[in-house]
């Protein structure tokens, strides 16, 4: 029998996922997925252990195995995809730095990056389509790492997250273009590596080179080696794909840019984009990634947490999980009686979190209304940002784990003031990964057609409270403006000039 299994494998904030699907029915066959505990650490720090990177991997592939039983002979390929910058840097035995990875929402390098923004921060805008920010691997590198990490060798190869996955899987460094673009390393005119970015990090000898070659998503990386093989219970030498960064996969696995759709990334991050048309002069949004089309590009606004916000909620509230904290949200009219909630707790660019007009007689269920209402506002606020710029985002699907929640999507909805489509399907960047690897064995469109897509559906927005969500939208946009100049002065004196320079406005860290 040909092979005409694909399996995708996504790293994200919180879990990894393996995700089985046939080829030709797009059919999910087997799925598995581990939590990847992260340690929270002083100074806005966030880790994660290589061992449990390497436990989490070995798991889900085992898992997708036994699932799939017999059939185990018909994987015809892999594809990776994971979370964006980070650091993930390998020494000379190619293991992880201190055995440890760097997650993107970590922030100890969140004042080296304020200050890069303010010396160099418009000049690598034009080049690279982004500010300094705090999640970046080279800003990373250099604030944790330094120059004399780099200079005695102790850092040799810098990788993504879902390079990792690669290179354990096939003992091969690539990356692709929306990787290291998304990470402010690639020009946006030549989508080739920007020298210009490396030197503004402030490591010597930090290069390209760190990264391997830029490998088209969807082309192959390598095969699965025999101990890789022998570890998770599947064939030697299965093709492995290079991937996309989870958000493009994620759109891939939708055919966002063949339906024309921006998206709204209910996850760790609050994460909004569209893929559109080369602009020039570039539009001012967070950033402009160069995903490796020569006549389109990524356009992105964006925040260091979404969902993250509710989790934290969750468990200061000792809620087991977020669907129970918007249960609790949900008992209070939308506004929580003058609650607001200012939603970064994953800070970046000198912002804070923080409860705004709380008072004695505001409850456990005004303090959840309160972050949830910030939470889909803020996702309003970044669509809406998009827009002014001219970018395609009036058809808006909702992904990520929080579009599994109707409630959420209808609260958006309702904020953006028309219907939106939703995928309840979590494992969407797998199943672009799976799409990527179908890609790598010339399984093109033409011959999956639809099959390999995630199902969508529309939530309507409640017509009923349309003025309310429109005045809502309003007074948090403007509490939001009012706080910049704030968290300017909270940040250690970086001017509201300055800051709007280097970010735009308060809540954008990247």
């Amino acid at each position: 029998m040909k092979p005409n299994i694909l399996i995708g494998i996504d790293m994200g904030s919180s879990s990894l996922k393996a995700l089985a699907l046939e080829a030709g029915s797009g059919r999910s066959v087997a799925l598995s997925r581990m939590p990847l505990p992260h340690d929270r650490l002083p100074g806005g720090g966030c880790e994660v252990g290589a061992a449990a990177i390497r436990a989490a991997l070995t798991h889900v592939l085992r898992d997708v195995a036994h699932q799939l039983g017999d059939r185990v002979s018909e994987v015809r390929a892999i594809g990776c995809t994971g979370h964006g910058a980070g650091l993930y840097a390998l020494d000379a035995r190619n293991e992880l730095v201190g055995g440890r990875a760097i997650a993107s929402t970590d922030q100890r390098a969140d004042a080296r990056a304020r200050s890069l923004a303010l010396s160099r921060g418009p000049a690598l805008f034009a080049d690279v389509g982004c500010q300094p920010w705090p999640g970046q691997p080279t800003v990373i590198a250099a604030e944790l790492l330094g120059t004399d990490a780099v200079q005695r060798g102790a850092v040799r190869r810098l990788l993504f997250a879902k390079d990792y996955l690669g290179f354990l899987l096939t003992g091969e460094i690539a990356t692709d273009a929306s990787d290291a673009s998304t990470a402010g390393l690639v020009s946006i005119a030549t989508g080739t590596w920007s020298q210009a970015a490396f030197d503004a990090s402030g490591i010597a000898d930090l290069g390209p080179r760190v990264f391997g070659p830029l490998v088209p998503s969807g082309e192959l990386l390598g095969r699965l080696r025999p101990s890789e093989a022998a570890l998770c219970g599947l064939p030697a030498g299965i093709p492995v794909a290079m991937g996309a960064i989870d958000l493009l996969a994620s759109m891939t696995a939708i055919c966002a840019e063949g339906r024309s759709r921006a998206v709204s990334v209910f996850g760790t991050w609050c994460v909004n984009a569209v893929i559109g048309p080369v602009i020039e002069p570039k539009p001012a949004v967070a950033a402009v990634v160069n995903f490796g089309r020569e006549d389109k590009r990524l356009y992105m606004e964006n925040s260091p947490s979404s969902m993250a916000n509710i989790a934290w909620l969750a468990g200061v509230l000792g809620l087991p999980d977020a669907r129970a904290v918007v249960d609790l949200a949900m008992s209070v009219p939308l506004g929580a009686g003058g609650l607001r909630f200012l939603p970064f707790v994953n800070g970046g660019g000198g912002v804070t979190a923080g409860f705004v007009g709380l008072k004695s007689h505001h409850t456990r269920g005004d303090m959840a209304r309160a972050v949830v209402d910030a939470v889909a506002a803020l996702h309003a606020r970044h669509i809406a940002r998009l827009a002014a710029c001219g970018l395609p985002v009036s058809a808006c699907t909702v992904l990520g784990g929080g579009a599994s929640d109707t409630r959420l999507v209808r609260l958006l909805a309702g904020l953006l003031g028309h219907p939106v489509e939703r995928c309840a399907d979590d494992e969407t960047g797998a199943r672009g990964a799976a799409i990527h690897a179908a890609m790598s064995q010339g399984i093109d469109r033409a011959e999956q057609g639809s099959a390999l897509l995630a199902p969508c559906d529309t939530v309507e927005p409640d017509a009923a409270l349309a003025r309310a969500h429109a005045d809502f939208s309003a007074g948090f946009n403007e509490l939001i403006d009012t706080m910049s100049p704030v968290f300017s002065h909270l940040a250690g004196g970086v001017t509201a000039a300055a800051d709007s320079t280097a970010a735009r406005s308060a809540e954008v860290s990247r």
